[in-house]
């Protein structure tokens, strides 16, 4: 079904998507969209899928378990606040905080994404998170990232660095893949590079497997350069810092 968002209140939109939900859509179309915020916050709903056309405002599946998002266009800041499970694909750029305390679910991001990404991330019981940015990440990707993964392709970078300044900044679990590599000066003190191991490379290989499938870009080209890995070096970063 299809609805029209054009000059409806973001709370108006979000009651009629649930609304059709209860009645047992599972595809809806919204159309017209211009900076709602909160589409897609708290649904609980397995097996629906939300295609937005516009330009979705903040916290775009906030507290979201379980719909998949798709985003027909560009995304502002908040994508997949504290998200709990589903997925989100948008086919456009994104902005800045997306992911911030993400416990589980996916977020697909076919352009480039702002500052601070993936902060406080975290796996939560058997959920593990994943974001995956296309394009380039501005500075403080990772910063103080518990759990998940993330990745960046940097494949519209034009020769810009793929990854910002202060990379995993108080980083304390999780992993970053970057494709390319990245400057030992663009990290926070608490990662270091690696290379991958066999079960990186598959865990990155199904990863990269099912983006490509829902961005329809070409498997072999994304993976014609090769990818590190960040992850913190001390399960204790902070420890040298406190008194006992």
């Amino acid at each position: 079904m299809q609805i029209d968002a054009k000059g409806v209140y973001y709370k108006e939109l979000n009651e009629e998507i649930r609304y059709a939900i209860d009645r047992g859509e599972t595809e809806i179309e919204l159309v017209g969209v211009n900076g709602q915020r909160y589409i897609g916050g708290g649904l609980r709903a397995e097996g629906v899928t939300i295609s937005i056309n516009g330009v979705p405002g903040n916290d775009l599946a906030s507290f979201m378990n379980g719909p998949r998002l798709v985003v027909n266009n560009n995304a502002q800041d908040g994508c997949g606040n504290t998200m709990n499970a589903g997925k989100i694909i948008i086919h456009g750029d994104a902005g800045d905080v997306l992911g911030y305390g993400m416990r589980g679910g996916r977020l697909y991001v076919r352009g480039d994404v702002g500052y601070r990404v993936g902060i406080h991330m975290k796996a939560y019981e058997t959920h593990k998170p994943i974001l995956v940015a296309g394009g380039i990440a501005r500075d403080f990707l990772g910063e103080y990232m518990a759990g998940g993964v993330l990745v960046v392709l940097g494949m519209n970078g034009n020769g810009t660095p793929t990854v910002g300044n202060w990379c995993g900044t108080g980083m304390h679990g999780g992993k970053v893949y970057v494709r390319g590599g990245v400057e030992d000066h663009q990290l926070g003190r608490e990662v270091r590079p690696f290379e991958l191991d066999d079960e990186d490379q598959a865990e990155l290989d199904e990863i990269l497997e099912d983006y490509c499938g829902e961005m329809g870009l070409d498997l072999a080209d994304v993976k014609s350069k090769p990818f590190v890995k960040l992850i913190p070096y001390s399960h204790r970063p902070y420890g040298k810092m406190y008194a006992y």
